[in-house]
């Protein structure tokens, strides 16, 4: 359960205020959060039921893609992940640079080189902490799972005190005429900022190998879900009780400070400062660990090269963790040269885990069809249709809500990416594609080499 909280509680729920504030009124808020909520839950209960029904699939995510749709889907599904994960962990480096850059304006809004050379520092400190055990690190990450949930309901209880239902009521249609255009455009740009504080839903799915109990997979899935849940929403809806929805917009991340300082004067910001350090520093650990092992998972069953499989004396898949943060670090440095590193370091990490998700809801959806593991439970089969159904839909919603934009850089990540992929099948001496896996790389290069020629011309702008 602290996998999950720990995964979904980082730098997404101190940015909230200011992120809902900029798209919408209270009104599109809880819209959205229904939305995302009610998808979110039906994705919870896939991940319980696959993890009940196939308890041969370790590493979750990426073994579900797999085992549904075959080797190279399963590799883009452990690839998308894997990028999301470096991609979340590069935003919680700027968030936290940004943040102390409140003090210390030498730090900007985290993309300067001098938060980029700490930002670096501390990636290498953490690396080596990892490197001495998985177990050790699991267990820090428990214990910052409780201390960043203690700030974070403190918040709410000062927000709660603070609230003005006049100030509540300006806002609440966002400042627009309540026409259902308006708000079906107010809640469109809230998708992506809901799906990157849920990522990480499926942390006790990754680490299944490691759980006594298989049951204990779906049981802390849904409990850390429905937790995180609220305390999203009920950060976002109060803040909206304290300023007006356009000075909201205008705060400067993490605008839970800015909130907090309008209640109780300018300890607020000190105080949100402090949670979030502890907050996003809790996120990361148990990031860099999820990606680590989605890439030894995905080498162990040969979808990965052989090298990603090393596990050094302590038990941690060392080569794993070695490539996923140096990549890291080279995101860091690519951060020095855009303007908002934060905002599109959020809305990649959104994107990149998209086609996991849908992976996972369409392979439990396939169970279902083909009656696959229901042959004595007709009655688990019609309600489980109706949530993987649900699930499907909702992830194909936010494929279509992430824009063309966001997708064709998704490309550009996995259409040099499966190299990993030839590497892994030349290994084996196997045939590298399908006839259909053929023709999903040729749309994934294509794409890729689209994204680069739109980037190099100022098309797509980062």
């Amino acid at each position: 359960m602290a996998m999950c909280v720990g995964s979904m509680v980082g730098a997404g729920i101190f940015s909230l205020p200011q992120a809902f504030g900029r798209a919408t009124g209270p009104f599109g808020a809880l819209v959205a959060w229904t939305i995302s909520g009610i998808g979110m839950l039906m994705l919870a209960f896939v991940f319980q039921t696959l993890s009940a029904r196939k308890p041969d699939l370790d590493a979750g995510i990426y073994a579900y893609a797999k085992e549904g749709f075959g080797n190279y889907l399963g590799f883009l599904s452990a690839l998308g992940y894997w990028s999301a994960a470096l991609l979340g962990n590069v935003s919680y480096f700027v968030l936290i640079k940004s943040t102390l850059g409140l003090f210390f304006p030498i730090f900007g809004d985290g993309n300067t080189v001098l938060a980029v050379a700490c930002s670096s520092m501390l990636l290498w400190i953490v690396h080596s902490l990892i490197l001495r055990g998985i177990r050790e690190a699991v267990a820090i990450n428990t214990i910052v799972t409780f201390a960043k949930i203690i700030p974070i309901a403190l918040f709410i209880v000062f927000v709660i005190y603070g609230f003005q239902a006049d100030i509540f009521a300006i806002n609440f249609w966002g400042g627009e005429a309540a026409t259902f255009g308006n708000i079906a455009g107010q809640v469109r740009a809230t998708m992506l900022v809901t799906v990157f504080v849920f990522v990480g839903i499926e942390g006790a799915s990754v680490y299944s190998r490691y759980a006594r109990n298989r049951a204990d997979v779906g049981v802390a899935t849904l409990l850390g879900f429905i937790g995180v849940l609220c305390l999203l929403v009920l950060v976002t809806i109060l803040s909206y009780g304290i300023m007006l929805r356009p000075d909201l917009a205008d705060l400067r991340n993490p605008s839970m400070a800015g909130v907090l300082s309008a209640i109780v004067g300018p300890w607020g910001t000190l105080f949100v400062s402090a949670a979030l350090m502890i907050s996003v520093g809790g996120a990361y650990l148990s990031w860099v660990l999820l990606a680590a092992e989605i890439l030894f998972s995905a080498s162990k069953y040969g979808t990965m090269p052989k090298f990603l499989m090393h596990e050094n004396k302590a038990g941690v898949p060392s080569h794993a963790l070695w490539l996923t943060n140096i990549v890291v670090q080279i995101f860091l440095i690519l951060s020095l040269f855009a303007q908002y590193a934060l905002r599109l370091a959020i809305e990649l990490t959104s994107s990149m885990i998209l086609i996991p998700y849908f992976l996972v809801s369409a392979y439990s959806f396939k169970l279902v069809a083909t009656g696959e593991t229901y042959e004595l439970e007709p009655a688990s089969r019609r309600r489980e249709a109706v949530r993987s159904g649900l699930a499907l839909v909702y992830t194909s919603f936010l494929i279509a809500a992430a824009g063309g934009s966001h997708l064709l850089l998704s490309a550009a990540i996995y259409g040099p990416g499966t190299i990993l992929f030839f590497m892994a099948r030349r290994e084996q001496n196997l045939r590298v594609f399908t006839p259909a896996e053929t023709l999903m790389f040729i749309t994934a290069a294509i794409g890729a080499m689209a994204a680069i020629y739109f980037l190099a011309t100022g098309r797509i702008s980062v």
